[in-house]
C-alpha cells in the first residue's frame, strides 16, 4: 500500500511540482542512480532522480538479474544497506543462497519494493518514474532539462547533473568524449586484449524468471526453433565441438534458482545471451533486436521444456507485470565509456603499487569479482580473447574516473566510468555499480555543502565520508567494517604507507592486509614518500615504545608522554598494552592514523599524486 501512495503522490505531483530547481539531478534510477540519489538525499540536497520505467534497480531489478556477483566480503556501503533489507524479507543470509551462481539471490519485484520504500523515506528526494530526457543544456552554470514524463513535458534545472543510465545516453546528448567496444592491446598495456580495437561490445540478454506451476506448461513451439541452437548448453553427449566447459542439466536450474521457488534464467553457455552492440542504435532498431533477444529466450525456455524435461517451469507474468513476462529491460553489460580524470585499467588492478601512478589512493569504490566478459554468443567469438572468469586481486575504483574531462558539475556512473574496455568485464558488477553511486551521491552532496565544483571538492573529503557510511576504499578483504580500526587501516592504507597483498584462491580474489601480523620495516616501503627516513630513521625493533618514540619524533607538537600512552591506547580501542612487545600492522595503522594523520596532511590529486601544502 505504501508503494501505490508513493506512485500516487509522484503522479499527483507531475501537475504541479516541476518549477522547483533541484541541487543535484541523477537520470537513470538503476542500481547506481538510486544509489546515488538516496546519499545525496541523506546530506541534505535536493535531488531528483528520473527513471525510465516505473521500477527502480535497474539490472538488479528491472532487468531480472537478481543475483548479486561478488563483494561477499565487503558488502560496502548502501550495497549493505540493501543486503540487509533483503534479510529482513527473507530471514537470514542463508536464505539468499538459493542458487550455487550468487550468495545473494532474491526476487527482482523484492529488490524493487525495497529500493522503492527506502527512496519514499527520503525527504529530499523526489523520484520521476516513466521519464525520459528528450534534451540537456547548460546555461548560466546551471543543468537545464526538458523531460517527457507519463506525457507531459517539464523542464527542470540544477547545479550537479548525475548520468546513471544503462548505456551512457547523457553523454552522448553533451557530445564528451567516449569509447565503446574493445581497446587495442597498447592503448592500456593489456596484454590480454585484442592486438587491434573493435567495437564488439558484450552480448546482452533478456533474462527470463520461472515459476514451477507444478504441471506441464509447455510454451507453443517458438518460430525458428532448432534445438542444434541450445545442444552444447549443458554435458550432452550430442554436444561435440563445445569451448566451454559443460555442466549437468540440472546445474542450469539450480544455478539461477531464487526464493519462493522462482529461477532466473540468464545463461551465458549456448543459452539466452544475444549478440548486438545497440548502444548507438535508434529506437527502432533497438526494439527490432530487443525482440530478437525475446525470442532467443524463449526458444531457449522451450528447449528446457522439452529436452531438458523442465516443462514444469514457464514464465512469471506476476514478477513484472508486463505483458509478455519479460523484464522491463534488457540486461546490458557494457555501455559507452569516458575519458575521465583517471581511468582504471588492468594494470592498475593486478600490481596497483607498482604502477606510474597512484591510483589506489583515490578509491571510493571496491570489488572482488573476476574479469568476465560474455561474447559467446558472438557470429566470431572464437577469435575473441577469452574473457571469461579472468582472475585478479580486488580493488579500488578510483574517483577520477566518474569525471569527465572539460566538463564542470557532471558525473558519470553506472557502466560509463572511465575504465578499460578489460575493466568493464568487472567494475559492470552490481556491487560495484552501487558503490560508485554511493560515491557519486556523496561528491555531488559534498560540492553543494562546501559551495565548490564537483572536480575540486578535496577527495579525502568524499573517502571520509563514505568511511563513516561503512564503505570501502581499499579492497582489504579481511577488514570487516565491524573491526574496531576498521577506519584507520583503510586511512592508511589509502595513503599506501601499508599495503595489502594480492591472491586469487579459485573463485576468490583477495586482498588481504593481514592486521595481526608483526610490522616490519619491510611493510613501510610507503611510508618514505610521506616522511623523511634520513633525518627520522624508522626503528628496527618495531616495539610500541620506539614506534610512539618515533612518533613524537615526526611531530615535535605531540605532547603525549610514553608514560601516559597506555591510557591512550585503550581510549584508541587497542589491547594488550606492552610497551616492549612488537607493534602489529593494525596497531601501527592505528597509531600513525591519530597521532600523525597523513590521510588529511597529505592532500593528493586524481592521479594519487601527494600534494605537499607550503
Amino acid at each position: 500500500m505504501k508503494i501505490k501512495f508513493y506512485l500516487l503522490l509522484i503522479t499527483a505531483c507531475l501537475s504541479g511540482c516541476f518549477k522547483s530547481d533541484y541541487d543535484v539531478i541523477i537520470v537513470g534510477g538503476g542500481a547506481s542512480g538510486i544509489a546515488s540519489a538516496v546519499q545525496s538525499s541523506r546530506m541534505g540536497s535536493k535531488t531528483l532522480l528520473i527513471e525510465q520505467t516505473d521500477w527502480l534497480g535497474g539490472m538488479l531489478t528491472s532487468a531480472g538479474v537478481s543475483a548479486m556477483d561478488g563483494n561477499y566480503k565487503m558488502p560496502s556501503g548502501f550495497l549493505g544497506e540493501f543486503r540487509d533489507s533483503l534479510v529482513s524479507h527473507y530471514g537470514s543470509l542463508e536464505d539468499l543462497k538459493t542458487g550455487w551462481v550468487s550468495n545473494m539471490l532474491f526476487e527482482p519485484s523484492v529488490g524493487n519494493e525495497i529500493l522503492k520504500n527506502i527512496a519514499v523515506n527520503e525527504k529530499k528526494l523526489t523520484v520521476f518514474f516513466n521519464s525520459n530526457v528528450k534534451n540537456v543544456e547548460k546555461n548560466n552554470n546551471l543543468w537545464k532539462l526538458n523531460i517527457d514524463s507519463n506525457d507531459k513535458n517539464i523542464s527542470v534545472s540544477s547545479k550537479i547533473l548525475i548520468d546513471a543510465t544503462e548505456l551512457g545516453d547523457i553523454v552522448e546528448k553533451l557530445d564528451i568524449p567516449y569509447s565503446i567496444g574493445m581497446d587495442s592491446r597498447n592503448t592500456y598495456n593489456e596484454k590480454i586484449a585484442p592486438l587491434d580495437s573493435n567495437g564488439i561490445i558484450q552480448d546482452l540478454t533478456y533474462v527470463m524468471i520461472l515459476k514451477d506451476f507444478e504441471k506441464d506448461v509447455t510454451i507453443q513451439k517458438p518460430k525458428d526453433y532448432n534445438r542444434e541452437e541450445f545442444i552444447c548448453s549443458y554435458n550432452s553427449s550430442q554436444c561435440l565441438n563445445s569451448e566451454q566447459k559443460l555442466w549437468p542439466k540440472e546445474n542450469l536450474i539450480s544455478y539461477g534458482r531464487l526464493p519462493n521457488g522462482k529461477v532466473m534464467i540468464n545463461w551465458p553457455i549456448h543459452g539466452n545471451d544475444y549478440y548486438v552492440n545497440s548502444i548507438e542504435m535508434d529506437e527502432q532498431n533497438r526494439s527490432f533486436h530487443f525482440q530478437k533477444a525475446k525470442e532467443k529466450s524463449l526458444r531457449f525456455l522451450y528447449f528446457l521444456q522439452t529436452e531438458l524435461g523442465y516443462n514444469n517451469l514457464s514464465l512469471d507474468y506476476d514478477e513484472f507485470s508486463t505483458k509478455d513476462g519479460f523484464p522491463k529491460i534488457p540486461y546490458h553489460r557494457e555501455s559507452r565509456r569516458i575519458k575521465g580524470k583517471s581511468t582504471l585499467s588492468l594494470n592498475y588492478i593486478k600490481d596497483p603499487y607498482n604502477q606510474e601512478l597512484r591510483l589506489y589512493r583515490t578509491g571510493i569504490a571496491v570489488g572482488d569479482y573476476p574479469v568476465d566478459h560474455h561474447h559467446y554468443a558472438h557470429p566470431n567469438y572464437k577469435d575473441l580473447p577469452k574473457l571469461d572468469f579472468y582472475p585478479i586481486p580486488s580493488y579500488s575504483v578510483p574517483l577520477g574516473a566518474l569525471i569527465p574531462q572539460n566538463i564542470k558539475n557532471f558525473i558519470v556512473i553506472e557502466k560509463s566510468i572511465s575504465v578499460s574496455n578489460l575493466v568493464n568485464g568487472t567494475t559492470r558488477l552490481q556491487p560495484v555499480v552501487m558503490q560508485i553511486g554511493q560515491a557519486s551521491g556523496v561528491l555531488a552532496a559534498l560540492s553543494i555543502l562546501q559551495k565548490k565544483n564537483v572536480e575540486d571538492v578535496n577527495i579525502r573529503d568524499v573517502q571520509l565520508e563514505l568511511l563513516k557510511n561503512n564503505g570501502y576504499i581499499q579492497p582489504f578483504v579481511d577488514i570487516k567494517t565491524s573491526h574496531p580500526s576498521f577506519i584507520s587501516i583503510q586511512k592508511v592504507g589509502a595513503c599506501g604507507i601499508l599495503k595489502g597483498t594480492g591472491i586469487n584462491i579459485g573463485w576468490e580474489n583477495k586482498t588481504l592486509f593481514y592486521p595481526e601480523k608483526k610490522l616490519e620495516k619491510d611493510d613501510l616501503d610507503g611510508l618514505k614518500d610521506y616522511y623523511d627516513l634520513a633525518l627520522y630513521p624508522f626503528p628496527e625493533k618495531t616495539s610500541i615504545e620506539n614506534v610512539f618514540t618515533w612518533i613524537k619524533r615526526v611531530d615535535e607538537k605531540i605532547s603525549l608522554n610514553l608514560q601516559d600512552l597506555d591510557k591512550e591506547w585503550k581510549r584508541l580501542g587497542l589491547k594488550n598494552y606492552l610497551l616492549k612487545r612488537n607493534i602489529n600492522k593494525a596497531e601501527f595503522a592505528v597509531l600513525i592514523d591519530n597521532f600523525l594523520d597523513p590521510f588529511y596532511r597529505f592532500n593528493i590529486d586524481y592521479n594519487g599524486k601527494l600534494i605537499f601544502n607550503d
